[in-house]
């Protein structure tokens, strides 16, 4: 009986293995076309496909990282999936007119923090997702499918805390790089994207006193994530669909 429970916890850790590395693989192949996709030497290529589909290789690679600590590679099945429409996207799509951007190395870390900043609430927002399933799951007496491999309730809730936590400190620091570094942060071209990201920044900010001073937490945690994520989002791909994609710009 012993035996066989060791080659079962064995052959499950095996299993854990093999999925590490396969994703590993799969995600450094997909972080490769991202990068020869952005990267050229006459400048950066910043387009609405390309970096979306960057979003989407940072979000999985760092779920599959934190699955190391905690058991939340379940999850990792949806966000492979974004990840693979985004890229496919980015290969069905190309930009064939666009042209590289030369950048600072200012600006370039305004962009590699925004893009960190996005990254880092989409996960807090699909975990506020995942909670909000999980929470009514338990409240119903229906747990069931995916619900079962999550952990504990209040772990999710933690994590989600320190995801908000991480992503509110580096979208103000977006915030702040675009200010130093780019000529007019409020121009026509950036005001709404301005504007929302601040807006985002605010709810986040004040989600996260909420949560210190009167331990805000269930239902108002993950409604006031959703609605600081969707703020963030359409400031975001929100105007750069519109410029790019409608108006070509």
């Amino acid at each position: 009986m012993l035996l066989t429970q060791q080659a079962t916890g064995n052959n499950a850790h095996n299993t854990v293995d093999k999925s590490f590395v396969l994703g590993i693989a799969a995600l450094s192949a997909h972080g490769y076309v991202c990068f020869n996709a952005i990267y050229s030497p006459s400048g950066l290529v910043l387009d609405f496909f390309p970096v979306a589909a960057l979003i989407g290789w940072f979000i999985a690679i760092t779920t599959l990282i934190g699955s190391l600590r905690i058991a939340i590679d379940k999850l990792l099945i949806p966000l492979y999936a974004l990840a693979a429409l985004t890229l496919l996207a980015m290969l069905l799509f190309p930009q064939v007119d666009s042209t590289p951007t030369k950048v600072s190395p200012g600006i370039s870390a305004h962009i590699i923090i925004s893009i960190l900043a996005y990254s880092v609430l989409t996960i807090a927002a699909c975990q506020a997702i995942a909670l909000w399933l999980q929470n009514h799951a338990l409240k119903s007496h229906q747990v069931s499918g995916i619900i079962k491999v999550l952990p504990p309730l209040q772990t999710m809730e933690e994590m989600l805390f320190q995801m908000i936590t991480s992503g509110t400190v580096l979208l103000a620091g977006s915030i702040i790089t675009g200010a130093i570094f780019l000529d007019d942060i409020f121009a026509q071209h950036l005001a709404h994207k301005t504007a929302l990201s601040i807006a985002a920044l605010t709810i986040f900010s004040v989600l996260l006193w909420g949560r210190h001073q009167n331990g805000w937490r269930g239902t108002v945690a993950i409604r006031w994530t959703l609605i600081g994520f969707a703020a963030l989002m359409l400031g975001y791909f929100g105007s750069k669909f519109v410029l790019e994609l409608i108006l070509q710009k």
